[in-house]
């Protein structure tokens, strides 16, 4: 969206989540990026060759596998970039060929570098269509010596025809195989296989509005679902009595079991497993949780997990999402069974393409408490509005001035909504028979009537 002022690219993305979700609630003002530009900490390229010859690293092209070369991009690490194109050229002189996989022939793949923009630590991974990668060593030797702030370096090894990047093994060439930044005042341990926000800086103001409209107070037992790393829940725990994260990538809940003790946090912790099953678990077993975020893939969550949030029944949900369109088809359900949108709040975090995120609140319809109130009967005069018309005068009238008979039944009924209180059996048809409702034209005449008679 660079041919648009960032300005006019904000109106158009709150434009967009209003008319998906503003039938549920008003729509808060989208909150901006002050520098939108090289925002993203990891970076991914595709490697290939031209019918020339030529090595190429870039991006596919839309709903294609053309490699589109790419140099550098101003919503990408310049870091990260730069030792890309860095690798692109070592390869010829190490005679190392990128993967053609309509020939199933050659090695490299793809190459992933991460950054943390607090630490300054930057992971890069190459990843192989084979574990024979030659001359390895070498090649990590003088990746290093031409960019010394390379702090890890690790071998993917994805032998298979599919579209996922990363392949299932691994090897660490050079430091620790993770890297750490610092998200909210806590540090966080990232692998290449685990998810982290790919802006930090917008994550803040995204993760920081989201605590604030969860209104912990240091009394709630918190769960955060989809919790990859922890970063949420870890985020949250100083202001909450207890927090659970689920997280179906085994990898992520290591690294969120990690960060749990990296920063000495002792009420939070992580599970492996699928959240809606977990969720259903704590249900059967009687327990009971407070808030529940959620923060799902583009894809939203199905309807087996939104049944078990609602069958957990936290009194708040905080729903994250990069995808307002199949949020607004979640809120359709939530709404539905029990919760009520209470804010929405866009975020840009991905500035300049169409994407956006958004906040919102959601509490249980149901009250959390119930007052009684105690009165005495003999205080109300409730016989003495049926003392100011009888029947045969309501019927009177209605046929005067309406044109319309009407029954002592529907009379009844339409009283009984205006509560004025009948003998027991007046709107009661014989047992067994079907009791028929007063036509909305002859309510309206009644209603009318008793107005007039000045009895409502």
């Amino acid at each position: 969206m660079m041919n648009l002022p960032y300005d006019e690219q904000l109106r158009l993305k709150e434009k967009k989540v209003r008319i998906l979700l503003d039938k549920y609630c008003k729509v808060s003002p989208i909150i901006g990026m002050k520098n939108p530009y090289h925002y993203r900490n990891k970076v991914q390229a595709a490697f290939g060759t031209t019918r020339s010859g030529m090595i190429i690293s870039g991006v596919y092209q839309s709903n294609s596998h053309r490699i589109v070369m790419v140099d550098d991009c101003l919503l990408e690490d310049k870091k990260a970039d730069e030792i890309i194109v860095t690798i692109r050229k070592m390869l010829k002189s190490f005679k190392i060929r990128p993967y053609d996989e309509d020939k199933d022939f050659g090695i490299l793949r793809h190459v992933l570098v991460k950054r943390g923009f607090t630490s300054g630590e930057i992971m890069v991974v190459l990843v192989s269509a084979t574990p024979k990668f030659p001359s390895l060593k070498n090649f990590v030797k003088v990746l290093l010596q031409k960019h010394p702030e390379i702090t890890t370096v690790i071998l993917n090894v994805n032998p298979y025809d599919t579209n996922l990047v990363l392949g299932p093994t691994e090897k660490i060439l050079h430091g620790t195989g993770t890297i750490e930044d610092t998200l909210c005042g806590k540090v966080f341990r990232i692998s290449a296989k685990s998810f982290y926000q790919i802006n930090p800086v917008q994550t803040e103001v995204l993760y920081n509005k989201a605590i604030e409209l969860a209104g912990l107070d240091g009394t709630q037992t918190v769960i955060d679902a989809y919790c990859g790393i922890g970063t949420i829940g870890l985020v949250a725990a100083d202001k909450a009595k207890k927090v659970i994260g689920v997280e179906l990538n085994s990898d992520a809940v290591h690294d969120a079991i990690s960060n749990c003790k990296r920063n000495k946090i002792q009420n939070a912790r992580f599970y492996c497993g699928d959240a809606g099953e977990f969720m259903q678990g704590m249900a059967q077993e009687g327990e009971k949780a407070d808030v529940l975020f959620m923060d799902p893939p583009r894809a939203g969550s199905d309807e087996r997990f939104l049944e078990s949030a609602v069958k957990l029944s936290p009194k708040t949900i905080v729903y994250i999402s990069c995808n307002p369109e199949t949020q607004a088809r979640d809120l359709k359900y939530l709404t539905k069974h029990g919760y009520k949108v209470k804010a929405i709040q866009p975020v840009d975090m991905f500035p300049h393409t169409a994407h956006v995120e958004t906040v919102v609140l959601l509490s249980q319809r149901r009250p959390d408490t119930h007052i009684d109130i105690k009165f005495d009967l003999s205080e109300l005069d409730i016989t003495s509005a049926e003392t100011k018309a009888t029947y045969q005068e309501i019927k009177d009238y209605v046929l005067d001035k309406h044109g319309l008979k009407v029954s002592s039944l529907y009379i009844s009924q339409v009283k009984a909504k205006c509560g004025i209180i009948e003998r027991e059996n007046y709107n009661k048809g014989k047992e067994g028979h079907r009791v028929p409702q007063c036509p909305k034209e002859k309510e309206d005449a009644i209603m009318d009537a008793l107005q007039h008679f000045k009895m409502i």
